[in-house]
């Protein structure tokens, strides 16, 4: 590794580009879900994603859930040949890096608004990286809603994070959908039955990120409470091959999940 390598927004590394980097930490959170952490200095925006590999077993794209200047964490689940290799790494081992990629939350934009940060599932590591963004940058946002979904309480994600939160003053609503939970801040149900109360206005926007299904009826939902489709910004998963726009692989009405996303703003693709 080179000493002062730095992962810049503005300077997108080649598809033949890699950086062998080793992991600085890596945490079990829940049973098939790892964090790692790696030392290093990034320029980034919420939403970009790595894609990251072994060689001679493949590569993954990866969203960062981090936001730091000097470092950045990964959250990984093993599901398939490459991120079960990647999770069966331990600190000090190198992976193979290339990126940041993508087009992801432009924060400077969202200066002075509400913010709605709603995720489910896997789909909450994305938007971690704006949660940690607003706490570096809290005097420059209005009031911030967090609305997190998973199934049963060993799914949850970054739950060491939610009292930081709130003592940043963000509310934060957990949903947990499988029966006999013992979470005690969580409600039964999905993520979009502990959004009854919110409330839609002009200084407010929404970040979503999860499954698809999940996302087509929460924005069901915010349409519902009032909320324009240039408010809503979505974080969609396709599989992203290259990730620079070559391969095709993920292609979504005439755009390209890697460089034009995945972060749309939701009339941008509907």
């Amino acid at each position: 590794m080179m000493k002062n390598k730095m992962f810049d927004k503005t300077k997108k590394m080649a598809e033949d580009e890699i950086t062998l980097l080793p992991i600085e930490s890596i945490r079990k959170q829940t049973t098939d879900e790892y964090l790692l952490r790696f030392k290093s200095k990034i320029n980034h925006d919420p939403g970009q994603f790595f894609m990251c590999g072994i060689p001679g077993i493949g590569e993954s794209a990866i969203s960062i859930c981090s936001y730091a200047s000097d470092y950045f964490e990964l959250s990984i689940r093993a599901v398939g040949n490459v991120t079960k290799a990647l999770c069966a790494l331990k600190k000090g081992d190198k992976v193979a890096l290339r990126g940041p990629y993508g087009h992801g939350y432009e924060m400077e934009k969202f200066k002075a608004k509400d913010l709605v940060v709603i995720g489910g599932g896997c789909g909450v590591a994305p938007v971690r990286g704006i949660l940690e963004f607003v706490s570096k940058n809290r005097p420059d946002y209005g009031d911030v809603e967090i609305f997190f979904g998973f199934n049963e309480d060993e799914d949850i994600l970054f739950e060491v994070d939610y009292s930081e939160w709130e003592k940043n003053d963000m509310k934060v609503g957990l949903a947990l959908n499988a029966e006999g939970f013992s979470c005690t801040r969580a409600q039964k149900g999905f993520v979009t039955n502990i959004l009854g109360d919110l409330q839609a206005n002009k200084n407010k926007v929404a970040f979503l990120c999860g499954p698809p299904i999940m996302i087509e009826s929460t924005v069901k939902m915010l349409l519902e409470k009032g909320f324009q489709k240039n408010q809503i910004y979505v974080s969609e998963e396709r599989h992203m091959k290259c990730g620079v726009g070559r391969c095709g692989h993920c292609m979504m009405k005439g755009k390209y999940c890697c460089t034009d996303g995945p972060v749309f703003r939701y009339d941008k693709i509907n």
